[in-house]
């Protein structure tokens, strides 16, 4: 009888110890679970009752006891550690270890399969088509991207892939030759799809996005830029069913109307950005509508949209409540618009960060001096072709909004030196535009060089107080001469972009050798008068003129003395003189055909060259970075994307209409990151 009461008695003393060891409520599990994330104790054997505990005392227990901690982690502890892993191989290997680790690292392998080559989409498919394997792969693929071999994928390469049902992110960039028959195929069925890019397939029709509307109604981003082929019917549907819309970029959709636009406006309360660049038949009603209903947009692009005029912000309730989301605004060549809707604009979005308003011909001095209201808060400002612009509104643009970084005035013609040497002023400003300002001097450069001309007499404050430019764009201001770009140059040690196309001075020889090639779709006048010194072109511009101005340059010219701050002392010694010219027959004249035409041709610095200063252009996206190659291994299949090579990219990014870019790096997990990726589900941007 004693013995039957031990028993009881003995086993609930083996659960007490093993829970009150973990502070575990959830009931007992088997030794054998193999998903088992607590520790058994070992069998006390030197215990007088040890012997009357009934335990199994099987191999497989005895094993279990034995194994390190480590084989009992959670599954989530698991999957956090393997996603820090830095390469394919060492996932691979804990792939072998158990089965436990298999299970929680071949998703971190197979969630962006590699399709960079041929020969990785074929392995992919074929292990999805197995009929015997280890894991259900095709729901293990959450994000897939064709776009690096966007112009040979095919309706055939996609169908390969209609078994991933469970894609969150897809990107089809520029893979023109897909219709509606394979997207129709993957789609159906899918009810995770996040993130759709189809930019540029200009054979879909309304059959798929009507498709998407009915599946994914979770989508939170879309990019159909170029699709000419879609209507306002479907992205109605798109707008009824997909509430939880963020991103929407719409560029070039010809046929779209304010029908659409209307019904975005209405269901989309949760818009953060939209790009409606290039719609022909947008009018006013559409944008007042997004300004009154989604109140959370940051931005809104709105370029070339020739019907839009100033009743689109004019008819904004004036008792609406600030519009303080709002932090970029693009207007470019909307001619319609005058100073009265700037004035709204200020007033109903006062947190306006960047502010674009290129080729707004009709906009003055009035609508400058109401920019200057957002104060700090303006970062970036383009009024480049505003040219009734004059001196007056620029120096209180200046005075106002200290925090400016950028601002391009090109074709403002009307500005002289009295306006640019109070943009000097500005302790942030790392580029500035002022391509054919044919009205400035070397006063102005010799301001930008030494930070609106102020001694700093310590050391200390010479080093803090260097000059913030990186990028300066002086083409066809044809007044400057070699003395003002040379203390420039030894002024801004930051600076790695100098243009000065035009520009009579450095169109020499022994000057343009440092140049950048002119593109290739330049004509032979354009080509005589092409410079523009980028990256170590500048570095060695510098060093080379120091040596030819011999031991007496004074370098360090932010130290003298200027007392009417006009930049008199500033002085490079002369060079000497130039070579005979490589075109004899060139005049550098504004009469020469090479300068003619110019404003028609929009031939200027911006054009010319390969920029990215963090604010988006209609046609700018985000490019591809390739993989490395994935690997196999004892048949498990296994396909992923290692660490990019920092060195491919440009500037943290690359050119590629609406894709995506493939980040990752320093060993960390990897995220597809742009406009139609992580960044839906990351909106903490700052918005102060």
């Amino acid at each position: 009888m004693a013995r039957s009461m031990d028993r009881p008695r003995r086993q609930r003393r083996l659960s007490n110890v093993t829970n009150s060891s973990f502070s575990s409520t959830s009931p007992e599990r088997e030794v054998d679970d193999d998903n088992d994330s607590f520790m058994l104790q070992a069998n006390d054997s030197q215990s007088s009752v040890a012997a009357s505990v009934d335990v199994m005392d099987d191999a497989n227990f005895e094993e279990r006891c034995r194994l390190s901690p480590v084989y009992r982690l959670p599954a989530e502890l698991l999957i956090a550690i393997f996603g820090r892993l830095a390469s394919t191989k060492d996932l691979m290997s804990c792939m072998l270890v158990t089965k436990d680790w298999a299970r929680n690292s071949v998703a971190l392998l197979w969630h962006r399969p590699q399709t960079n080559n041929w020969a990785s989409i074929h392995s992919v498919v074929k292990s999805i088509r197995k009929t015997e394997r280890f894991f259900a792969y095709q729901d293990l693929v959450k994000r897939l991207n064709l776009s690096t071999l966007a112009s040979q994928v095919s309706d055939g390469t996609l169908m390969g892939l209609t078994a991933c049902k469970r894609i969150e992110r897809l990107t089809l960039t520029n893979c023109a030759k897909l219709t509606d028959l394979s997207l129709t195929s993957l789609i159906q069925g899918n009810r995770s799809l996040i993130a759709l890019d189809v930019t540029q397939l200009d054979q879909l029709t309304d059959r798929t996005l009507e498709l998407v509307a009915r599946n994914c109604v979770r989508l939170q981003g879309l990019n159909m830029t170029g699709c000419r082929r879609l209507t306002d019917q479907s992205l109605v549907q798109i707008a009824n069913n997909c509430r939880q819309l963020k991103r929407l970029k719409c560029n070039s959709c010809s046929q779209l109307t304010d029908v659409s636009m209307l019904s975005v406006a209405q269901n989309s309360s949760h818009l953060l950005e939209i790009d409606l660049y290039d719609l022909p038949l947008l009018e006013s009603e559409s944008i007042t509508a997004l300004l009154t209903q989604c109140r959370q947009l940051r931005e809104l692009r709105l370029a070339r949209c020739p019907l839009i005029t100033d009743q689109a912000f004019l008819q904004v309730p004036s008792k609406a409540a600030p519009f303080d989301a709002l932090r970029i605004l693009d207007l470019t060549d909307c001619q319609e618009l005058t100073d009265k809707a700037i004035e709204k604009i200020v007033q109903t979005c006062p947190k306006l960060r960047n502010l674009i308003l290129a080729k707004c011909r009709q906009l003055t001095d009035r609508a400058v001096w109401a920019i200057t209201k957002l104060g700090r808060n303006l970062h970036y400002i383009h009024l480049g072709h505003c040219a009734r612009i004059t001196d007056a509104s620029i120096i209180g643009l200046a005075k106002s909004c200290t925090r400016i970084r950028y601002i391009d005035l090109a074709c403002c013609s009307n500005l002289t030196d009295q306006s640019i040497t109070q943009l000097a002023n500005l302790p942030k400003l790392k580029r500035v535009g002022l391509v054919k300002c044919a009205g400035i001097t070397d006063r102005s450069i010799h301001a930008l060089a030494t930070y609106g001309g102020r001694v700093m007499q310590k050391p200390r404050d010479r080093q803090h107080n260097v000059s913030a430019l990186e990028r300066v764009h002086l083409s066809y201001c044809t007044l400057l001469t070699l003395d003002g770009i040379h203390t420039l140059l030894n002024n801004c040690p930051r600076l790695t972009h100098l243009s000065l196309t035009g520009v009579q001075a450095f169109l020499r020889d022994d000057l343009t050798v440092f140049c950048r090639e002119a593109p290739a779709e330049f004509n032979d006048h354009q080509r005589e008068v092409f410079c523009v010194f980028s990256g170590n072109g500048v570095s060695r511009l510098r060093e080379y003129l120091n040596r030819a101005s011999g031991p007496g340059l004074d370098t360090g010219m932010v130290n003298d003395s200027d007392d009417d701050n006009d930049g008199a002392t500033l002085r490079a010694l002369p060079l000497p003189p130039p070579p005979p010219p490589h075109h004899p027959n060139l005049i550098h004249t504004w009469n020469n055909p090479a300068f003619q035409n110019t404003n028609d041709q929009d031939i200027e610095d911006e054009d010319m060259e390969d920029d990215n200063d963090g604010v988006d252009t209609p046609n700018d996206g985000i490019g591809i970075i390739d993989a490395a190659a994935h690997g196999h291994m004892l048949n498990l299949d296994v396909h992923s994307t290692p660490a990019n090579d920092p060195d491919q990219m440009i500037g943290g990014t690359q050119q590629n209409q609406g894709g995506a870019l493939w980040a990752g790096g320093s060993g960390e997990a990897q995220h597809v990151t742009g406009m139609m990726s992580a960044a839906i589900l990351d909106d903490a941007d700052d918005l102060q």
